[in-house]
């Protein structure tokens, strides 16, 4: 949490008399650092200070309060502005507020408590903001190319400075690359280096969402629009607005949902299911996948109109077989990170467990040698971690057909199993990467079990 400190506070006020008013009562509280100003100019001139709070008469001699405000606005619009006037006109109180007005205080009787009250509440969204802007910062740092993504070889430093490029305009990006690689990672290194970064970072994984159910999930609803939609739901492009919205697994929507998608991205605009208001949209896009999709354009699975727009900025994720200087690494700093996390004493690794990390081809990727390497500390009764104490649990290291001869039957309860545990029991996701049925499946399942 953020210390209380001393709140800098600038008054901006013509008459002697109230100006004296305004002394006495900000005079109570000791944390209050105010200075005064007799006019809108002299208050700008002195923005570059950074007040945390201004209180701001409306009838200024040089210079209207709305005029002021707007400002103020433009140069910071964190800024709470309270607004004191001596007229109690309700269409120009409701317009200031428009105008991003924290309070409108007339002057009377009341002026001192309802200040008080106004500065007190400014305050503790001041401090809210300074505390969300530290934590910002912090993600930012978190996210910091370097730090966030480990890696020295050749395609990481070929990688960077393509996700550099990517940080300064708003360009669509496209990430491919196979499952474990670290694309969301990617996505979150690119919007916390950019100048969305105060705004929000939302994932979909669209594998993991129904057909039926996603574009609800993206485009909101209102309350009715069919059965079962009891409140209206916001949807994820309109929680993403002047944020990133991440689409995840993008090759596995649908044809007619990407007609859907294609239209939003075109229009930059959308509608939730059951209204007719249209939604501007102010975000930036990126979208992985594990898939070719110009072969999946080929192959008519996948909209060329859609995949021409999602392309933008191409960034490859390669496999960590082909990033072998990295291996190591990356394989020292998940034992360094799981041995903080896990409070447990440090540990190394021998020579032996080195060249055996170093030798495997990682069909998980980053992934795959992260889980290695946790499961290895556990293992591990001392502080070096023995090439004994290494094992890799593959799909690949497991079905070796030119070594075991089994039954076409049998390869193909091993295949299932192997992809079932893989995918959490995901049998809709399975059934997609073998590119059979479900009910072939659980036909399969169910043979299992009775053998």
């Amino acid at each position: 949490m953020y210390q209380k400190d001393t709140i800098k506070i600038f008054t901006i006020e013509d008459d002697p008399a109230y100006l004296k008013f305004l002394d006495y009562v900000l005079g109570l509280n000791p944390d209050f650092e105010v200075s005064f100003f007799k006019s809108g100019t002299a208050a700008l001139d002195h923005l570059h200070e950074n007040p945390a709070i201004i209180t701001l008469d409306y009838s200024l001699p040089d210079i209207s309060g709305e005029e002021v405000l707007k400002q103020i606005k433009e140069y910071n619009s964190d800024i709470p502005v309270i607004i004191i006037s001596g007229q109690e006109e309700i269409g120009t109180a409701v317009n200031l507020l428009k105008l991003g007005a924290y309070d409108y205080i007339t002057k009377d009787e009341e002026t001192k408590d309802r200040l008080l009250y106004a500065i007190t509440n400014a305050r503790k969204n001041v401090s809210l903001i300074k505390e969300i802007d530290h934590l910002r910062e912090e993600i930012s740092t978190k996210y910091n190319f370097e730090k966030s993504i480990i890696g020295s070889s050749p395609p990481i430093k070929a990688m960077f400075r393509l996700m550099e490029k990517a940080t300064r305009s708003n360009i669509t990006v496209s990430i491919s690359g196979e499952t474990g690689t670290g694309k969301e990672l990617v996505a979150k290194a690119i919007h916390y280096n950019s100048k969305r970064k105060k705004h929000p970072f939302i994932a979909v994984n669209i594998m993991a969402i129904p057909n039926d159910l996603l574009e609800s999930e993206l485009f909101g609803h209102e309350k009715g629009a069919f059965t079962g939609a009891v409140t209206r739901r916001i949807g994820k492009f309109e929680e993403s607005d002047k944020g990133t919205i991440f689409l995840d697994e993008i090759g596995e929507m649908e044809l007619q949902m990407q007609t859907k998608l294609l239209r939003v991205l075109q229009e930059k605009e959308v509608t939730r299911i059951g209204s007719n208001e249209v939604i501007p949209l102010d975000l930036r896009v990126i979208a992985a996948t594990n898939r070719d999709l110009a072969e999946e354009v080929r192959n008519g699975n996948f909209r060329e109109d859609l995949y021409y727009r999602l392309l933008g900025l191409p960034i490859h994720m390669s496999l960590l077989r082909e990033r072998e200087n990295d291996i190591l690494l990356l394989a020292r700093h998940f034992l360094k990170l799981f041995a903080k996390e896990n409070e447990i004493s440090a540990k190394h690794f021998s020579n032996e467990a080195k060249d055996k990390l170093m030798k495997y081809a990682y069909p998980g990727n980053v992934r795959e040698l992260r889980s290695v390497i946790e499961l290895a500390a556990v293992m591990t009764d001392g502080a070096e971690i023995q090439a004994s104490e290494i094992s890799f649990g593959s799909i690949r290291n497991d079905m070796n057909l030119m070594i075991n001869e089994l039954t076409l039957k049998d390869y193909t309860f091993k295949i299932i199993r192997n992809f079932m545990e893989k995918y959490n029991d995901n049998v809709l996701l399975v059934a997609k990467k073998l590119d059979i049925g479900k009910s072939t499946i659980y036909r399969y399942l169910k043979e299992m079990e009775e053998t």
